[in-house]
């Protein structure tokens, strides 16, 4: 490690104590252990802030997501997505398909993997999100709560579709899309085709700029199929009549 070296990494870790005393330290043999230990430390504690933030929530890592079930989910789309190049480009992403096979569970390890990465993220459901901004009784306090939500690297905005909103709930979303638009990437999950979100935000006229804005600069991924949690749930069932079956057996 040169002088110059170590110096960038101190003046990158703001320790003025130490470079105020450059001349006495730059020599030192503690010098490069106690920067990589500052450098270490802090790599730890913004990873576990930026996870806390993010409210990404339990989920199953992507390698255990049964790709043979959907009868269509391009796998190869959603690796690319985990490399996280559409954020390169403010690109959107918009996972559509019908409950229970694994939208959700792909958005989260794609929050994941974008704060291992050292991105800002905010996970929340269209529920939380709108119900949030639309319960705010002050000016002041939407603004500065749609700045929050308008500030991430990535925004997932989780199950879009399952309730309808009213038309300002549809203007608070254009709103924060709107700030995001080419600025950051935003990343959906709905149950909806485009062309039924006029159910979703019933009357509501900006709808159609909404969905412009969204699909503008898109990645739009279509899963198909039967639900896998409903799978789940009958396979669940078979095994415990089989159980009480064996019990009861003479």
């Amino acid at each position: 490690m040169t002088t110059t070296d170590a110096r960038q990494r101190a003046t990158a870790l703001q320790l003025h104590g130490v470079l105020a005393h450059w001349a006495e330290c730059a020599d030192q043999p503690w010098l490069d252990p106690l920067l990589s230990w500052e450098e270490t430390e802090r790599a730890r504690r913004s990873l576990e802030r930026r996870l806390r933030c993010a409210h990404i929530g339990r989920f199953k890592p992507l390698a255990d997501f049964d790709w043979s079930w959907p009868q269509q989910c391009d796998q190869r789309a959603i690796a690319e997505l985990m490399t996280l190049d559409f954020m390169d480009s403010a690109t959107n992403a918009i996972l559509v398909g019908a409950s229970g096979l694994g939208k959700t569970m792909i958005a989260q390890n794609i929050a994941h993997q974008a704060v291992l990465q050292g991105h800002t993220v905010v996970f929340a459901t269209a529920g939380q999100l709108l119900g949030e901004l639309a319960g705010l009784d002050s000016d002041s306090a939407l603004r500065y709560r749609l700045r929050r939500y308008a500030a991430p690297d990535l925004l997932l905005i989780d199950e879009v579709g399952y309730l309808s909103y009213s038309n300002r709930h549809a203007d608070l979303l254009f709103e924060l899309i709107n700030r995001r638009h080419e600025k950051k990437s935003t990343l959906i999950t709905t149950n909806k085709s485009f062309s039924e979100w006029s159910e979703v935000f019933p009357n509501a006229s900006c709808v159609v700029a909404m969905i412009d804005r969204l699909v503008h600069h898109a990645e739009i991924l279509s899963i198909k199929g039967e639900s896998y949690r409903r799978k789940e749930a009958q396979e669940h069932a078979a095994a415990n009549a089989r159980k009480r079956k064996t019990k009861g057996a003479p």
